[in-house]
């Protein structure tokens, strides 16, 4: 019988200012943090902010003001908005006093909605669930965050240059030491993935980081498996998106959108 060893959490709480652990570096960069993430940081401290009435989160958008190093940060958050069917929140993250990712989350009453036509669900996933899916392996990727996913392509395969994907992500890591992982912030360390579920240039020659992410959720995703199905479009002038449709067992619930900063790696010497 095979036992798992517990993974080390992404980050550790100690008051308002977050320790970040080394498994928070992506590809670019070893002194780098992954966009997942300060995004599922972003969202654990907007989900822990008090409202008036029950309330879910239904738009999170992320700018990564510079590139984010695997040091602590610290947490500051505000209420932008306050009425009694939404709620506007404001995360702000600093390293070293500098602001390195300025996040704002909607959140919108809930309400049971008993009496709904049905032409208003939301499409099924007419794909490959996870369990007949390629799985990709992560342990020899430079990318440490990735060592705590699981990853299955139902199109497509994750990383490589070959237009539309569609793949499952399951967080396996904790992302907050003594915290579960919620429902959306599994969500939102899918979604940073975009880019690389619909790769559109070959990752060894060029380097296409998203300077912002955007997700918009139409219910709460259910289950550890979120899908990513999505492609990407690149400008003539060094700019581009990664878009995607999330979703689960259930079928489709949200959408995720990365602008991509676009540029040619240097040749080797």
């Amino acid at each position: 019988m095979t036992i798992d060893t517990p993974k080390e959490a992404i980050f550790r709480i100690e008051g308002k200012r977050a320790i970040t652990g080394p498994n928070a570096a992506g590809p670019w960069s070893p002194d780098m943090q992954h966009g997942s993430a300060p995004t599922a940081l972003v969202t654990f401290a907007a989900e822990a902010m008090p409202a008036p009435a029950p309330m879910r989160i239904a738009r999170i958008t992320v700018d990564l003001m510079r590139p984010v190093p695997l040091v602590p940060l610290d947490i500051e958050t505000k209420v932008l908005r306050q009425g009694r069917k939404i709620q506007l929140c404001e995360v702000r993250l600093k390293a070293d006093g500098a602001l390195v990712v300025q996040g704002t989350v909607l959140k919108i009453r809930t309400e049971a909605m008993t009496d709904l036509p049905p032409e208003t669900t939301a499409p099924p996933v007419e794909l490959a669930s996870p369990d007949q899916s390629v799985i990709e392996p992560t342990e020899n990727l430079r990318n440490p965050f990735v060592t705590g996913l699981s990853i299955r392509s139902a199109r497509g395969r994750f990383g490589k240059a070959a237009g539309p994907g569609a793949i499952w992500y399951r967080v396996d890591r904790p992302m907050i030491e003594g915290a579960p992982v919620s429902q959306v912030m599994r969500a939102a360390v899918a979604s940073d993935f975009c880019n690389a579920t619909s790769v559109a240039l070959d990752f060894r020659q060029w380097t296409f980081l998203n300077a912002d992410l955007t997700i918009s959720l139409a219910r709460q995703p259910v289950g550890e498996w979120i899908l990513l199905d999505g492609e990407s479009w690149i400008g003539p002038d060094g700019a581009g998106l990664a878009a995607a449709r999330l979703g689960d067992e259930r079928g489709y619930f949200g959408r995720a959108i990365q602008s991509l900063v676009i540029e040619k790696r240097p040749p080797k010497v």
